[in-house]
């Protein structure tokens, strides 16, 4: 009996975070571990059909640039990075979009229906959702000298029509979203997904951004997980970046989110996708398990 209790006493703690974000829009951002291992693929998958069926309307952007190594290598090309972005030529591009609107976005609205949820896959360029124009990399090279580095297909989001996803919401689809684009030369750009995440909640106005990642979140020490920031505010994120605090992987997400913010959307959350049931953690527990990005105001 006092098993029972102490699950009955787990729904009540949750109870205060389901009225709170009922019918409310949580963009996730999945990727790394959590997209290679088994078990967790199922722990995503769960947590998001549960944030579903208790009243929120979850989105889903998925990255998969490992995947995108692996079958790059299979044709005999190999990967380059500038800035940590991919240079992607025309060959790369196609095998870029077969990987994340093929594969791996059909393997996780597979996930998501098999464990009763009622997923729908997109990519960026199904119903004009993502407008995209050419990125260029700004490199300053040893001697202080700037230059603007062309990565071939490359995108920074121009425009975002969220009403296909809305469209999917009111009827009950959970949307899985590739992270790609199309220009207004009609052709399709890569776009990073920690970016394109941030992007979709600023239009959408959601309640949260929660980004996956294979880290506890912001460490002032990334050697030693003890030293997790568990919020961090938006006017502090430059001096952090200047402290190096904030560096390398991090810093697209730390801009995904203060662009979602930016937006209008209420909180940003890094989390650490590697912990079974993270999403569930995060929403649905008054202490969170990573670092939530917020304003002044929220504090």
């Amino acid at each position: 009996m006092d098993e029972l209790v102490k699950k009955a006493d787990v729904l009540i703690e949750a109870l205060p975070y389901i009225r709170q974000f009922f019918g409310k829009t949580i963009v996730i951002k999945y990727g790394g571990a959590a997209m290679e291992n088994d078990t967790l693929k199922d722990s995503v998958m769960q947590d998001i059909v549960l944030m579903k069926y208790t009243g929120m309307q979850p989105v889903v952007v998925h990255g998969g640039g490992t995947k995108i190594s692996e079958w790059m290598q299979r044709i005999g090309k190999n990967a380059e990075f500038v800035q940590g972005l991919r240079v992607t030529d025309q060959e790369t591009v196609e095998v870029a979009e077969m990987v994340l609107a093929g594969t791996i976005n059909k393997e996780i609205v597979s996930l998501i229906n098999a464990h009763g949820g009622r997923a729908v896959g997109l990519c960026g360029k199904d119903a004009n959702l993502i407008r995209a124009r050419k990125h260029f990399a700004h490199v300053v090279d040893d001697l202080g000298e700037a230059t603007d580095v062309d990565l071939g297909f490359v995108g920074d989001i121009a425009h975002v029509d969220p009403s296909v996803i809305a469209s999917l919401d009111r009827d009950g689809y959970i949307p899985v979203i590739a992270p790609n684009g199309v220009g207004e030369d009609g052709c399709t750009y890569n776009i990073n997904a920690d970016t394109m995440a941030g992007e979709i909640a600023a239009a959408l106005q959601a309640e949260k951004l929660i980004l996956l990642t294979d880290q506890r979140g912001i460490l002032r020490n990334l050697d030693d997980d003890s030293t997790l920031i568990p919020t961090v505010k938006t006017e502090d994120i430059e001096g952090l970046i200047a402290d190096q605090v904030i560096s390398s992987g991090m810093l697209p997400k730390v801009e995904a989110c203060t662009t979602a913010i930016a937006g209008g959307v209420s909180k940003a959350h890094i989390i650490d996708g590697r912990i079974s049931h993270a999403l569930l953690l995060e929403v649905f527990t008054p202490e969170g398990i990573g670092t939530q990005i917020v304003t002044e105001s929220d504090e």
